[in-house]
């Protein structure tokens, strides 16, 4: 019997090794599948292909700069515009709200995270769009029109659409991940600061602090998300590969460019373009998320030495 036992422990071994290790073979394939077929535009545009504002595939000219700019820039606009609410959310469902008011809100943030985000794109163009165009702005371009990011035409797709569509979207992932952080800390922490006449926000403040870097791998997890969505972000960002100051004006990111276009890229060289692009996407969402990782499992960690 015992060796048979062992025979079906190495079997069993063999096969969850196997199975672990088909990860990190999916992940290398998808990377030499995508760095190869980017050769050719690598070979025939070099790191200009970075730099180029310039997007004319019917002239063969292929500059990644538009997409970067607006991945980035509706990134960052999403994650400043969404951590705040996902922050007061967090910090209410843990440190204030009683057990039954904070079960039901828990349970909408997880269902705002499982809403299709096709949905999320067309409530952006049937509610947020004519919000943005015919009061949001006006108000923005009325108080504060002498900024260069408030200026521009007013149609209600563009740029700042598209990235409070996303902080919309990333609200719930943050919202968990910074709940999940905070109940890690613990408890007797709290009870020593009331202990010793701290008032509930002090408590709550230096509950912040010791959570500080799982709080930061929630936001970075966030942007990596916000880096990365692409369907609801194409309806509603005006997919134009421009450059500009205004948050009005029609932009693209890198999934939104992928989304619309790569159906019709038939020329080997157009084709190479977009799976270069892709292939930074892939790259930059993947070091984003890994650090998030990181981040939130040095508060695991601090908790768990802590305990000992």
């Amino acid at each position: 019997m015992k060796k048979t036992g062992a025979i079906g422990d190495k079997i069993f071994r063999t096969l969850v090794l196997i199975a672990a290790a088909s990860i990190l073979i999916i992940v290398a394939a998808i990377f030499v599948m995508m760095a190869n077929s980017a050769m050719p535009t690598l070979e025939r545009f070099g790191f200009g292909f970075f730099v180029s504002s310039e997007w004319k595939p019917a002239q063969e000219s292929f500059g990644a700069l538009p997409f970067i700019y607006g991945t980035v820039v509706s990134s960052l606009i999403a994650v400043l515009l969404a951590v705040p609410v996902s922050l007061g959310i967090a910090i209410f469902l843990v440190e204030q709200a009683p057990v039954k008011v904070a079960r039901p809100i828990a349970f909408m943030v997880e269902l705002l995270a499982a809403i299709p985000s096709v949905v999320y794109g067309l409530w952006g163009i049937f509610v947020l769009a004519p919000l943005i165009r015919n009061y949001l702005g006006p108000f923005l371009q009325g108080w504060f029109g002498f900024l260069p990011i408030f200026q521009g035409r007013l149609t209600g797709i563009g740029m700042l659409t598209g990235a409070i569509i996303l902080a919309l979207m990333i609200t719930p992932i943050v919202t968990a991940v910074v709940r999940d952080v905070l109940e890690a800390v613990p408890t007797t922490q709290r009870e020593a600061a009331l202990a010793l006449g701290a008032t509930k926000w002090e408590t709550t403040t230096i509950v912040l602090g010791n959570a500080a870097s799982g709080i930061a791998g929630a936001v970075v997890l966030g942007l990596g998300r916000a880096i990365g969505e692409t369907m609801a972000v194409t309806m509603v960002i005006g997919n134009s590969p421009q450059i500009t100051a205004s948050l009005f004006e029609p932009a693209n990111t890198i999934a939104s460019l992928l989304a619309a276009n790569f159906a019709e890229a038939t020329d080997k060289i157009y084709l190479s373009a977009l799976i270069e692009i892709g292939l930074v996407l892939f790259l930059v969402t993947f070091v984003v998320n890994a650090f998030a990782k990181l981040l939130i499992l040095s508060v695991a960690r601090d908790t768990t030495a802590k305990h000992v």
